[in-house]
């Protein structure tokens, strides 16, 4: 399990020193953390308590991040259906599951073409042929963006975090653990 993680987390770095460039960003705009009712937000910046760019021990110092259970990896207390992805100590990404959403309402179960419709500047990333992958719709905004991976018809997992390493994970076929 830990030698998928080092994998994984090198081929992630590799693609960043390639990449080397800020893309530009399409129109939305993020917004905070809120909770609506029994859904919780995960924007830009990342959930309430956690921040994108957080390191591993200051989320475990705070009581935000547990390694003491029996998972993949460490898991963010209070946010379940969330993983956390680290390079090198740091929050990059975070893979979210039910009952999570973007501030523009999307969450997996999603239409694609709503997804087009809030995010009209995302670009298309395609799975391999042959693969039991998912297409993937990125929405970039500056260094951060969202990853929607789908099936063609509905967002079947919602990734948010630093653009880069969101496309770097799609392109590595690599999941939240």
């Amino acid at each position: 399990m830990k030698l998928r993680q080092f994998a994984l987390i090198a081929g992630l770095l590799t693609a960043a020193v390639i990449s080397g460039s800020a893309p530009n960003g399409p129109t939305f705009a993020p917004q905070g953390p809120v909770r609506t009712g029994s859904v919780e937000v995960l924007d830009l910046n990342g959930l309430r308590n956690v921040a994108f760019g957080d390191t591993e021990a200051e989320l475990t110092r705070r009581g935000v991040l547990r390694s003491d259970v029996d998972a993949c990896g460490p898991l963010l207390t209070g946010h379940e259906t969330v993983s956390p992805v680290f390079v090198d100590d740091r929050l990059v990404l975070l893979w979210a599951g039910d009952p999570m959403q973007t501030p523009e309402g999307v969450t997996i179960g999603t239409p694609v073409t709503e997804v087009w419709f809030r995010y009209p500047s995302v670009t298309t990333l395609h799975a391999p042929r042959g693969t039991y992958r998912f297409d993937g719709l990125l929405a970039r905004r500056g260094d951060r963006g969202y990853l929607f991976l789908h099936d063609g018809q509905t967002v079947r997992n919602v990734i948010a975090g630093y653009a880069e390493w969101a496309r770097q994970l799609f392109v590595e076929g690599a999941g939240p653990c």
